[in-house]
Formats: structure tokens, sequence, C-alpha cells
């Protein structure tokens, strides 16, 4: 384990953090030549990890041990945020080499795809038919490290008195206990144990151990890629759709309501205010889509639940799943449904994207208590309460304004994103179902983006995902305080030269 004992603050520390996230981005890349073991045929395609993966590991040391006498620190505001959208924008950057190394995928669609697999959206450039099980296997441990978060797997290899701060700048609000090295490794721990459960069930259920292997990571991860073209559609297996279910809404569900479930503290499950609210809206949306697709996309309304709840799920956690072969034959309520389900997304706290239905659950109970102040009359303000995993938090106007901010700046890159899509032609409805599917990090697609999308499409999607993993604020404080800094240089060099 690297400890970082230093109390300077400002670049040497962001140098230093980002000298830990190279070579753990290195590790990363070796990580999928474990597959060289059962597929020794595939040892060919090694180079393209070996190369770039000790070349990370070798100038992460290298920055990571840097002496501080040698350099003129500053001290820099919000260095938690710079460190967070730095890294992630490493760790997309040098997962791409390899893509870009076969030659058979080109710089946008190789950013693509790692932004898809490190934002755990699903979305991809990849032909899984033609594609061998390394690379197959390379998009899932971008699927695993994105879900649990970069910044918790630098934590669990560096250990300072910093890490909080970065913990919180990546989108996380609570701490599974006081420690936070011991909070990452509970996170793993609960992560891991998911994985391998859902991969025996999938085994038994009659997946081959690759396809359960990818299958368990990228449902928990609410990744949603798959090793097959169909993607759980191709099996056609009652059993493999339900793990799916229970993997994807546990993926899409808080850490703390897991911690609190595996305790056995039932009552903290059951008032938390996600969990209640995502067991009113599964199914009620399954039972929606069931009944508006009729006969022509089920046989029967058993069937249309079937579907419906699997969709619904796939969907509102964020994961991206699908056993419909094509979302172009449904109809436009449908396609709405979908989409407000995206929107909303996944718990705080979990590996989904979206708004978050945290945000959205604040935002609906304030028109509620609104409504109700306004009927009553009532002249005394009462502070109004949200339970969270059994603790009441108290939504005063501070809080009510942040969560309102950010489902406005959400709406505004929804609208931006879905206005390029029908510059290309597309409708409005796919136009929308796409940018929802990108900003929320899902992964469903009307076909809008793939291996042969304009680049100017496969960029908006994955600005877009990059935004909707990190939450829109951390990219827009790190890119303001870049502004400053460029514009304070300038104005000390002007003055030099004056």
């Amino acid at each position: 384990m690297l400890h970082y004992k230093k109390k300077s603050s400002g670049l040497v520390l962001i140098v230093h953090y980002i000298g830990a996230v190279a070579i753990v981005i290195g590790c990363i890349l070796l990580v999928p030549l474990i597959m060289l073991i059962p597929f020794p045929q595939e040892i060919g395609e090694a180079k393209y990890f070996i190369i770039p993966g000790t070349l990370c590991i070798a100038a992460g040391y290298f920055l990571f041990h840097m002496r501080e006498e040698k350099y003129k620190w500053k001290n820099y505001k919000n260095k938690e945020n710079i460190i967070v959208t730095l890294a992630w924008i490493m760790v997309i950057l040098l997962s791409s080499v390899p893509f870009v190394l076969t030659g058979k995928y080109n710089f946008t669609q190789a950013i693509f795809e790692c932004t898809s697999g490190y934002s755990t959206t699903g979305l991809s450039v990849v032909d899984v038919a033609k594609t061998s099980h390394i690379f197959l296997f390379f998009r899932s441990v971008m699927l695993f490290v994105g879900g649990i978060g970069l910044v918790l797997v630098v934590i669990t290899v560096l250990s300072d008195r910093y890490g909080m701060k970065l913990f919180e700048a990546e989108g996380h609000s609570d701490k599974m206990v006081p420690n936070l090295l011991q909070s990452a490794r509970v996170i793993f721990l609960i992560y891991s144990g998911y994985i391998a459960g859902g991969t025996v069930l999938y085994i038994a259920f009659g997946m081959n151990w690759f396809d359960a292997v990818n299958h368990a990571v990228a449902a928990i991860s609410t990744g949603g890629f798959s090793t097959q073209a169909e993607s759980i559609g191709y099996y056609h297996n009652t059993g493999i759709e339900v793990v799916t279910i229970v993997l994807m809404f546990l993926g899409g569900t808080n850490f703390m309501v897991h911690l609190a479930l595996l305790k056995g503290k039932f009552r903290k499950v059951y008032t938390d205010c996600e969990f209640r609210f995502s067991l009113f809206v599964y199914p009620l949306s399954a039972v929606l889509l069931a009944v508006l697709a009729g006969y022509p996309a089920a046989k029967n309304m058993s069937e249309g639940v079937r579907m419906g709840l699997f969709q619904a799920v796939s969907a509102m956690s964020t994961t991206g799943f699908q056993t419909v072969d094509s979302f172009k034959s449904w109809s436009s309520p449908m396609i709405f449904i979908m989409i407000m389900l995206m929107m909303i997304g996944g718990g705080a706290g979990s590996t989904a994207g979206g708004i978050k239905q945290y945000r959205v659950s604040i935002a609906v109970k304030e028109i509620f208590w609104n409504l109700r102040k306004k009927i009553g009359n009532k002249r005394t303000i009462v502070p109004e309460k949200i339970t969270r995993c059994g603790e009441p938090i108290e939504v005063d106007g501070q809080l009510y304004r942040s969560n309102m901010d950010f489902i406005f700046l959400y709406i505004i890159f929804m609208g931006i994103g879905t206005m390029i899509f029908t510059c290309f032609g597309y409708s409005v409805q796919d136009s929308m179902f796409e940018m929802a599917s990108s900003l929320s990090t899902v992964g469903l697609s009307m076909g809008i983006t793939g291996y042969d999308a304009h680049p100017l499409i496969l960029w908006t999607s994955t600005i877009g995902m990059f935004l909707g993993r990190l939450e829109i604020y951390i990219v827009f404080i790190t890119a303001a305080r870049a502004c400053i800094g460029i514009k304070n240089k300038l104005k000390h060099t002007l003055s030099t030269v004056v």
C-alpha cells in the first residue's frame, strides 16, 4: 500500500495523486491478461495491454515520488475536484490505447467505448461476435472499476488524510463506517459478493462461465455490456432474467441500504426514501409497459409483465440490458415511460446514474409540502424531513436549491444533446431516448450511436456519459478553476510585459 504523509497542498498534492492514479490505471490495463490462461490462443493481443500498462506504472511511480522542493507550489482551491476530473480523463484516455492499437477503432470510437465502460453506461461500438475474450473481459473490468468508483479503487492502495474529500467529490455521499479505508473495503466485499453469487446463479441456469462472469459484473455495476449482441434476450431464459433483475435492482440501490440489509436492520431498509420510491415505481412501470405493449409485443399478460418489469428495472437502475429485439417498434407512450425512468435513475450512493431517486423524492415531496402549507394556510415554518436509511435529513432551503439546480442543469444538457441528434435527421423521440440513455449512463439505444455513427454524435454521447457519471458539478468546478487560472496567468504575463 502506498502511503502519502506529506502535509503539503496545492499542485504537489495533485501531482502525487495523479501519479497514484497512473499506477492504478497501469494495473487495470494488465488485469485482462488473466484471460490468457483459459484462452492462450489470444496471446497475440497481449501486447496491446502490456505496453501501455507498464508505461503507466513507470510514469505513475515517477510522478508519485517527485521531490516537492524542486518546485514552487501554489495553494489550489477545489483540489479534490481537479484531481477527480483529471483522474477520470486519464483513465479514459489511457484505457483507449489498447483499442486504438488494434487498428480496428479510431480515437473517437476508442474514447467512446472507454467512457461508456467507466461511466457504466453500456453503449458500444464493439461487435461482440467478432471481439476476443480478452477485450470483452477488459470491458467488464472497466465496468467494475467505474461502478465502485475510480477514487475508491485508488483509496484502497493509497492511505492518507485527504481521501474523504476525493471520495465525496466523485459523487459519493455516504461513508459506510467511520474509517474511509474500511468503507472502501466493505464496498469491495459487498460488490464482489454479489458478483460471485450472480455468477454461480447464471451458471446454474445455463450460462457458460465466461458469459456468467461478465454479465454478473455488468448487472451489479449497472453497466449493461453484454457478450451477446442480443443482450439478455439471447438466452430466452426466465431464470437468467430473474437473476438479472435482482442484480440490477441491487446495483441501483444505495450501498448504505445494502449494509443495513446485511446487518439485519430491516427497518432502516424499509424507511429509506429511495427504497420505498423504487418499490412503488418499478411495479407500476412494469404494469403500464405490459398494458401498453398489448398483444403484438407479448403473447399474454404474464409475458408482458415479465418484459415490462425487466425493461423498467433495466431503465431506472440505468443498467441497459434488454430482452426485446428493438425499441423501434414500441409505441410513443412506452418510449415516454422509458425516458422518464432513465432520467430518474437509481439511488444516490449506488452504481447507477440519472438524476437519482433521492433528488426526485425531494422535488416531489417539496411540491406536496408547499401544497399542504398553502391549503392549510400555515404561518409557522416547520423544517421538513426526508428519511435515508433510517436517518431523518432536514430539507432546508440550501438543500432544496442545490437539488433543483442539479435537475435544471440535467434538463439543459438533455435538451442540448437532443437538439444535436435531431440535426442529423433523427426524430425528437429517438433523440431524447438516446440522450437520456447517455446522460443517465443507461446504455439502451435507438441505434443512433454505434460503430458507423458520425463523430459528432459519438462525442456528444461521450460528453453526456462523462457529465452523467461525475454529476455535472464536478466538471463545471474544474473547468471554472482552469479558466480562472488561465485568466490570472494572462493578467500576470501582461502586467509583467507592460
